[in-house]
């Protein structure tokens, strides 16, 4: 297994060559990958006049719908590694006169406590798992709250309640170039979270009380438009780069073999049905931490 340091300067590469996916089908996986945080935000129940932050907010689309929730005199932040993607959310969600959600671009595991702290709570889709040290991003995110907050985040299971994920990966890796190291054991990525009870240690570790850790059943309903489809999954996952820099023919192979490896989860003429399995994380910062309070917020 790789040492932190490399794997944080591995998870930038990737996010920086990701992005460009992420940004131009942000609207699609807005609307196809809500069920993936859902859970968690029927958990956290944002209130109007909060503080909530979002961690790994992507393009924005979480913490637009966050911002709503909390308005009119609520406080939504998005943060993220990829200053393409918090490029993206700006330009998407800032009202004029700079209202509206915000967005910072860091890295939650390098930063002290994330700026607009501290929060009443924080959520968090699909990217806890994907931290190069988990300890040290959690505990940022633990020092970003208030005494007593809550957090709800989500992230997969295992290969074999989400077995759409490899077939996207498998299925256009056969014809385009070189692509990113998979993780080996617990690196960053969507199975590093396997083991609730190693999620266990690692937020006691933080300083989070009151962990839950359960299991849910999703599915992403998608059309059935196997172009569109196989697109999205395949410029959202790791062959994404290698995919945008292959020629129109070589793209429609990768699409092609995406869809043959999909097809048991369409039915001609209604959809996609993937089947996901989740794991919903609860749990509340340690009453003794003390959150330093932050003010000055990214734009």
């Amino acid at each position: 297994m790789a040492d932190t340091v490399t794997l944080r300067a591995r998870n930038a590469d990737f996010w920086a060559r990701t992005a460009p996916g992420w940004v131009h089908l942000a609207d699609r996986h807005d609307q196809l990958g809500r069920p993936l945080g859902a859970v968690a935000l029927d958990w956290l129940r944002p209130q109007p006049g909060e503080r909530v932050l979002d961690v790994g907010c992507g393009c924005g689309g979480t913490t637009a719908e966050i911002a709503e929730a909390i308005a009119p005199l609520g406080t939504a932040v998005g943060l993220d590694l990829a200053e393409a993607m918090v490029t993206a959310a700006r330009d998407r969600f800032t009202a004029p006169g700079g209202a509206g959600p915000r967005f910072v671009a860091g890295d939650v595991e390098t930063l002290d406590a994330v700026p607009g702290a501290p929060f009443d709570a924080v959520y968090s889709r699909m990217t806890l798992m994907l931290l190069a040290d988990p300890v040290a991003g959690l505990t940022t995110v633990r020092r970003s709250m208030r005494t007593g907050a809550r957090l709800a985040a989500t992230v997969f299971r295992d290969g074999r309640v989400n077995p759409w994920l490899p077939a996207a990966l498998l299925g256009a890796a056969a014809h385009l170039g070189p692509m990113p190291p998979l993780p080996v054991g617990d690196e960053p990525g969507p199975f590093a979270f396997t083991d609730p009870a190693r999620v266990t240690r690692l937020l006691t570790a933080a300083g989070f009380t009151d962990i839950d850790i359960l299991p849910y059943d999703v599915t992403l309903d998608a059309p059935d438009d196997p172009e569109s489809v196989t697109e999205w999954l395949i410029e959202i996952g790791p062959a994404g780069a290698a995919y945008r820099d292959a020629e129109p023919t070589t793209q429609g192979q990768a699409r092609a073999g995406v869809a043959h490896l999909l097809e048991r989860f369409r039915a001609p003429g209604i959809g996609y049905r993937l089947p996901t399995g989740l794991w919903l994380i609860t749990a509340r910062s340690d009453k003794t931490s003390t959150p330093r309070e932050t003010t000055s917020l990214a734009r």
